[in-house]
């Protein structure tokens, strides 16, 4: 398992470092301590889960569609290649986790924004909810995201052209220097500058890693694997969290560099495993008129000889798509409707849930209840293994429960811990004067079971289902609209959330609620079950809706004769 030793090994190296480090009361080094023993009986957990999957790949566990049509096997091939190609995840979660905790750092603070340094220890008169507030310091979280929306459009061009992996590789390479940028920074325009290449990076790898995981995948396990890009997001943020709740106790304020540039080692796992990665036999046929080598690319990934069937529907789909010269024109029409629709909607609903922007602000979000810097790092790292968790569970449930029962089961324990936190907030934290411990416990509670909700719901489901529900001509058309929606709310998000807690107070959590409210009411009226419906079929759960028959028109009452 390249992967899981990869990184079990980054923890063993960074907890060593911490360990010699001769800064930190020994209580929170205990904590630290006892929290990696945990994860890492955790990945111990995941390996040998993975590892039991290899054994049983190695036996030829064969699975075909729902129709039948093709053979497959689910190969080592499949399992290493999707493993690495899903660290594009890990470097996305890693900088929505880092991005919050190096801001609450007093020496990072105090070299890069001296004003919010003052506010925060200086200040008496300043509101607890307004002493972050610094449209500078947004400009770090959240200049990563405008330019990762416009590297998405490019990455679009550069998947379709030459292939998932370039692009892959570009996505790595980009993060890699940004990494190294941030971590030697010596003032704000040099940190900025590398949070606008790690966008880039993240750019790059959040359209093309869903992609190449969606076509590299046997069709019954596709599923799974589209959420475990989430999962490997989740983890992400976990380690992050960890890295910076260690980096904070180093003796003369630089670890926050380390938390910077530690964003390096995800990144160079995927450049690296980027150049042996193979090519999706899809883009092969796409960019290849030697279907040859394209049906010896999809014998290895499929492990069987007999998938002349896959091949012939891959070739037709890939000719019909050629007849697209305008896929975002064609997105518009009439009969996409619906699609178009979600492709704008969960994306957008996914950012209002708020949950992108306690990712970054929790340790801000938890020094404003009166937590000491320690314990704010080591309460976000808390709710990262929330996260992980919960998505662990959404990835084994979800072609049994369905897309929908999820959707609403999340939606409806968020709405409920935001409008519990945010009474909470209300009652017990004025403009000035801390918590009670008791409080403080009772609202970082809440916020994890608001991200366990999140974890098994509208994260990993917003990435899910816009991947599913188009027809392949217009498939990469409408995955760069998901990606670019949701670049543009993140950024939104991220640059107005601490403006937003100063004028809101904790009303910002029944903002976020009323948004979860909404969303929760949109998916049971609007939103049709998408379990176990393939992928070329996935018109008729449009023409069987109670509202979208009304756009897209009634089933054809002949095509429903002949499936009789």
């Amino acid at each position: 398992m390249i992967f899981c030793f990869d990184y079990t090994i980054f923890i063993i190296v960074f907890y060593n470092i911490v360990a010699h480090s001769k800064q930190g009361k020994t209580v929170h080094l205990n904590l630290y301590y006892k929290t990696l023993n945990s994860l890492s009986l955790s990945l111990s957990f995941v390996c040998t889960v993975c590892w039991s999957l290899e054994e049983a790949m190695a036996a030829g566990l064969a699975i075909t569609s729902e129709e039948g049509q093709y053979n497959a096997k689910m190969t080592l091939l499949v399992v290493l290649s999707c493993m690495v190609a899903a660290t594009g995840g890990i470097i996305f979660g890693y900088d929505l986790g880092i991005s919050g905790g190096v801001t609450s750092m007093e020496p990072f603070l105090k070299k890069f924004f001296p004003e919010v340094y003052t506010k925060m220890n200086e200040d008496t008169k300043t509101s607890n909810y307004c002493k972050f507030d610094s449209q500078l310091l947004t400009s770090f979280t959240s200049s990563l995201y405008i330019a990762g929306l416009v590297a998405s459009f490019f990455a679009s061009t550069v998947t379709r052209v030459f292939g998932r992996k370039p692009s892959i590789l570009i996505g790595g390479t980009a993060f890699l220097a940004g990494s190294a940028l941030g971590g030697a920074a010596l003032n704000v325009y040099m940190i900025i500058f590398g949070r606008i290449l790690l966008g880039i990076g993240v750019g790059f790898a959040n359209q093309s890693v869903p992609l190449y995981l969606s076509e590299m995948a046997p069709p019954n396990y596709r599923g799974a694997i589209n959420i475990g890009f989430e999962l490997w997001v989740g983890i992400g943020v976990l380690l992050a969290n960890l890295i910076n709740f260690g980096t904070e106790k180093i003796k003369g304020g630089w670890g926050w560099r380390i938390s910077l540039a530690m964003a390096a080692v995800p990144a160079l796992i995927l450049t690296l495993g980027a150049l042996f990665l193979p090519e999706t036999p899809n883009s092969l046929i796409q960019n290849s008129k030697d279907h040859e080598k394209a049906k010896l690319m999809l014998q290895r990934v499929r492990g069987t000889n007999d998938v002349q069937a896959e091949l012939d529907d891959l070739i037709e789909a890939s000719s019909i798509s050629k007849t697209i010269k305008h896929p975002f024109k064609n997105i518009i029409h009439r009969k996409n409707r619906p699609q178009l629709v979600m492709a704008i909607a969960i994306p957008f609903f996914q950012q209002v849930t708020g949950i992108n922007v306690i990712t970054f602000y929790a340790p801000v979000l938890f020094r404003t209840i009166g937590l000491g810097e320690s314990a704010s790092l080591f309460s976000a790292v808390m709710t990262g293994v929330v996260g992980a968790v919960s998505t662990t569970i959404s990835m084994l449930i979800v072609d049994k429960l369905g897309r929908r029962a999820l959707f609403m089961i999340g939606g409806i324990q968020m709405f409920l811990s935001q409008i519990i936190i945010g009474g909470l907030m209300a009652a017990q934290l004025g403009d000035h004067g801390g918590i009670s411990k008791g409080y403080a416990t009772l609202i970082i509670i809440f916020i994890c079971i608001y991200v366990s909700g999140f974890g098994w719901s509208w994260g990993p489901l917003g990435w899910l289902v816009p991947s599913e529900i188009f027809p392949l001509e217009i498939r990469s058309a409408g995955q760069s609209i998901t990606v670019a929606v949701g670049f543009i709310f993140i950024f939104l998000g991220a640059q107005t959330f601490l403006t937003m807690l100063c004028h809101f107070k904790s009303g910002i959590f029944f903002f976020f609620g009323g948004w979860v409210a909404v969303m929760t009411a949109f998916v049971y009226l609007l939103l049709p079950e998408t379990k176990n419906v393939p992928i070329e079929q996935m018109s008729k759960v449009w023409r069987e809706h109670w509202f979208w028959k009304r756009i897209v028109g009634e089933v054809n009452e002949n095509i429903k004769m002949e499936a009789a």
